[in-house]
């Protein structure tokens, strides 16, 4: 039996995964649960030659910072459920910490600071997830099914009940949820759940993807219905990939729609279509980085990795002509038809491209496309933009101005060098955007000019 050691300690910062940071012995000591300033009593987990990881037992000197966390299943103790990570820090305090863990990449990473950092753009810290995917699994000796995220530092599900960060409405349904499951015949063939939220009239509507492993029985479908009824959502069943989710029947077909009302732009999506979770701070985001674009009425604007034109569709009511670029067919179909619905096929036009191979030919072909190019939004997933990076660094009729909107510090800061030190682009403002609240992560969002 490994006996593990317990000391005390001074913690001296975080880090991005919400974790106490100290030194011992000459070695980085990563303490969860613990806070900068505080001294406490920690029981070590792993220890390696450089690190140790370990998790507090005893606030013994607490932080002015620590607060009580709101969700009752937040935690270091067996099965605290693991979506979030900060609950025990004072909100304005977990975007002081994104908002330096960003400068730090930038500058570690990519040796740019930005001339200027930008305010952070913040929203609500609670009930603000309006995407989720919940896990599923038929726990015999925890009394029956489990719905909701995974324990913290593992692969089994949570026992939670309820979740602050998501709506109020789909919170209380986790319980109801575990009932329903536990009936079915494929109890132990559903191991999924996924959220969507999305504006239905003049209220939000919610549908739930079931991920169906066998076909169900006449007396599962009853009780689907049953459930749909006395809980006014929409059921939709999954069989194979996303493409093969369908309305249970008719009347959960219901038009799902992201709305941007400052654009008068309302963009109809299928509850697995991606988008993003937060959709108060997502208005916001969207704003920022027209603003920060400076789009004039004759400038012709590309949207890289546009998805369904989330930013594509408001910089048309703004710009001359604007390119959307995007790897996914049929997003691009479902983005031409939703720049029809809102009357901006005119200016809005979308292709399809592997965006992770795009070349200095792809840019020539671009160019001669739209006769010229003023500006550049790019918002790619975690990988970033490399391929992009690279092309715009060495093209000699780049844009004037680029705005990249990003979910991961490190592949931003890759890509900033790059633009910086082999092109001839300035960091001129970067900043975080918290989009996931009491998580570690970090979404930014960055202004890049040309150099004259």
């Amino acid at each position: 039996m490994t006996v593990r050691e317990r000391f005390a300690i001074e913690i001296d910062s975080l880090d991005l995964d919400g974790r106490g940071v100290a030194r011992r012995d000459g070695k980085v000591v990563f303490v969860d649960g613990a806070l900068p300033g505080e001294r406490v009593q920690v029981e070590t987990i792993r220890a390696k030659a450089r690190y140790e990881t370990a998790r507090a037992l005893r606030i013994e000197r607490a932080s002015a910072l620590r607060v009580a966390p709101r969700c009752r299943h937040f935690g270091l103790h067996a099965g605290a459920c693991g979506g979030c990570s900060m609950q025990h820090l004072e909100p304005h305090a977990q975007v002081a910490l994104k908002q330096r863990g960003l400068e730090d990449a930038l500058w570690h990473l990519a040796r740019v600071k930005p001339q200027h950092v930008l305010r952070p753009i913040l929203g609500p810290f609670w009930n603000y997830r309006h995407r989720a995917r919940l896990t599923v699994r038929f726990v015999a000796k925890k009394g029956g099914v489990l719905v909701g995220f995974h324990e913290r530092a593992s692969s089994f599900v949570a026992d939670m009940t309820t979740c602050e960060v998501l709506p109020a409405r789909v919170a209380a349904l986790i319980a109801p949820l575990r009932e329903l499951v536990g009936a079915l015949s494929l109890r132990d063939r559903l191991p999924q759940i996924e959220l969507a939220v999305g504006s239905a009239g003049r209220d939000d509507a919610i549908v739930l993807v079931l991920r169906v492993l066998q076909p169900l029985t006449a007396e599962d479908l009853e009780r689907l219905r049953a459930f749909r009824a006395r809980h006014r959502v929409a059921l939709w069943l999954q069989a194979g990939g996303p493409e093969s989710a369908a309305p249970l029947d008719a009347e959960d077909a219901v038009p799902l729609r992201l709305s941007l009302p400052e654009f008068g732009v309302s963009i109809p999506f299928a509850p697995t279509d991606f988008t993003q979770v937060n959709h108060r701070i997502n208005e916001v985001l969207v704003r920022r980085a027209l603003r920060l674009l400076e789009v004039q009425a004759g400038d012709r604007v590309i949207d890289f990795f546009c998805g369904l034109g989330n930013f594509t569709l408001p910089l048309a009511t703004r710009a001359g002509h604007v390119l959307g670029f995007e790897g996914h067919a049929g997003l691009v179909r479902r983005a031409e038809d939703a720049a029809r619905e809102n009357g901006l096929a005119h200016v809005a036009e979308f292709a399809a491209c592997n965006l992770f191979e795009w070349s200095d030919a792809d840019w020539r072909r671009a160019v001669a496309r739209l006769g010229r190019i003023d500006r550049v939004l790019i918002d790619p997933p975690r990988e970033g933009a490399l391929a992009i990076a690279r092309t715009l660094a060495a093209a000699a009729d780049g844009p004037r101005r680029i705005v990249y909107v990003s979910c991961s510090p490190a592949t931003l800061a890759r890509d900033a060098a790059v633009l910086v030190h082999e092109g001839r682009w300035l960091l001129r403002s970067a900043g975080v955007v918290n989009m996931f609240p009491h998580t570690s992560h970090v979404e930014s969002i960055a202004r890049f000019d040309l150099a004259s």
